[in-house]
């Protein structure tokens, strides 16, 4: 074998980029100057943390400071009296009932949207068609628009002033959307993952809970989330259709700090910040899969 067959293989391996050209060939691309999406991002940062730094700078205010502080300076003498008023007076009670209708509300939209949404992918027949449309026609009819016929049936079914009062046309008006989320994600399911399961024997109901609740998670965790917010915001529905103290939910218990002669905000700011917690953390917990969940509601 003559020397210059011996030095080929170097050559050869010379010519090929080596691991640092490669890695800062990289650097180079992630790396690439974008000044407008940083200033976009510097103004949508501060568009988000101004207001919650204000919030809790006055939730830690004392009220007769209140109203001559500004809101962006720190409070000079803070205190958690606030919090304290807040805790002691009904807040345990109004965090109950408002995640039992969270909760009630997301197991009543999972449970019903899951199988319509597996009905609407996979049916072919006129009568499904219709019903996803009628569906997404649901998507365009604000509840305002509805509430005087939805409190007489309410009245007519002797649901006023409880919790079902609110957790049935929340979950209602959640649907519409939830459905169209699901549907997205369902048509991203493969057809020859359901005609495996068909050849294998399985019937429509085994293809549901076999096949489509585990590919569809991520949907699913995105109907909850969008669910337990829709539940946990609503102000319209516990406004209207309650009235005592025993059914009274987060966004109704605002109104102790308003009175006759005025308004505690930094007790008004405590409560919104400590009913803002739960949801909060379930959003940190489930961020990822709404995100992805969102971007599948198109289909394929």
């Amino acid at each position: 074998m003559s020397h210059d067959t011996l030095r080929r293989p170097s050559r050869v391996r010379a010519a090929e980029p080596g691991p640092a050209a490669r890695a800062t060939g990289r650097r180079h691309w992630t790396r690439r100057p974008n000044p407008l999406a940083g200033v976009g991002s510097v103004v949508w940062l501060a568009v988000v943390i101004v207001p919650i730094y204000a919030m809790l700078s006055s939730s830690l205010t004392h009220q007769d400071k209140a109203l001559g502080k500004n809101a962006l300076m720190p409070p000079t003498d803070p205190t958690f009296d606030n919090y304290d008023t807040v805790l002691h007076n009904g807040f345990g009670h109004l965090l109950l009932n408002t995640a039992i209708v969270a909760a009630a509300v997301v197991a009543i939209v999972v449970v019903l949207c899951v199988p319509l949404s597996y009905v609407a992918v996979r049916s072919r027949t006129f009568w499904s068609g219709a019903a996803f449309r009628l569906f997404l026609l649901g998507v365009a009819i604000p509840a305002q628009a509805v509430v005087v016929p939805l409190y007489l049936m309410i009245a007519k079914l002797n649901l006023y002033d409880s919790l079902l009062a609110i957790i049935l046309p929340t979950a209602a008006f959640a649907m519409p959307v939830s459905v169209l989320i699901l549907t997205g994600t369902l048509r991203d399911i493969s057809e020859e993952m359901y005609e495996a399961m068909a050849l294998d024997g399985a019937s429509t109901t085994r293809m549901l809970f076999q096949l489509v609740v585990p590919m569809a998670k991520g949907g699913i965790s995105t109907v909850v989330i969008y669910a337990a917010l829709q539940a946990w915001n609503g102000l319209l529905f516990p406004l209207i259709f309650t009235q005592s103290d025993g059914p009274r939910v987060l966004t109704l218990g605002l109104f102790n700090y308003v009175s006759q002669f005025g308004v505690n905000i930094p007790a008004l700011l405590a409560s919104v910040v400590l009913s803002g917690i739960p949801i909060f953390a379930v959003y940190l917990v489930a961020r990822r899969a709404l995100v992805g969940g969102l971007m599948g509601v198109g289909g394929k």
